[in-house]
């Protein structure tokens, strides 16, 4: 079954990254998850500054700002499509993922499958 990890940073450093995650971690995570053949797709995302949001109201006017700019201190960064047997497996390569540490949070949903 597909999972979605959804990667969310807690604290911040000056360099846009989480301070208790290195590139070296992430570098063994991304290469476990390929190793063990359940690496269906995944993304980082730019800089937070290069967001976009839109909404439409409910008369059809579209209004854009810059940013997600929500009241919260985690900041989306990135995404992951795992392959994996269950909801369990899926909890464990979350618990796994660097992302999780330090304030981060990984929220893990099913990717529906409409053709089942």
């Amino acid at each position: 079954m597909k999972y979605m990890l959804l990667i969310h940073s807690g604290a911040v450093d000056e360099r846009g990254g989480a301070p208790a995650c290195t590139v070296e971690d992430w570098m063994a995570y991304d290469k476990a998850v390929r190793d063990a053949g359940i690496h269906v797709s995944g993304e980082s995302l730019a800089d937070l500054v290069t967001a976009t949001t839109v909404r439409v109201s409910p008369a059809g006017e579209r209004t854009v700002t810059d940013g997600p700019f929500a009241e919260t201190r985690e900041l989306l960064g990135g995404f992951l499509v795992i392959d994996v047997p269950d909801l369990d497996a899926a909890l464990d390569w979350a618990a796994r993922c660097p992302g999780s540490r330090d304030g981060g949070a990984v929220v893990v949903r099913p990717v529906a499958d409409f053709g089942a």
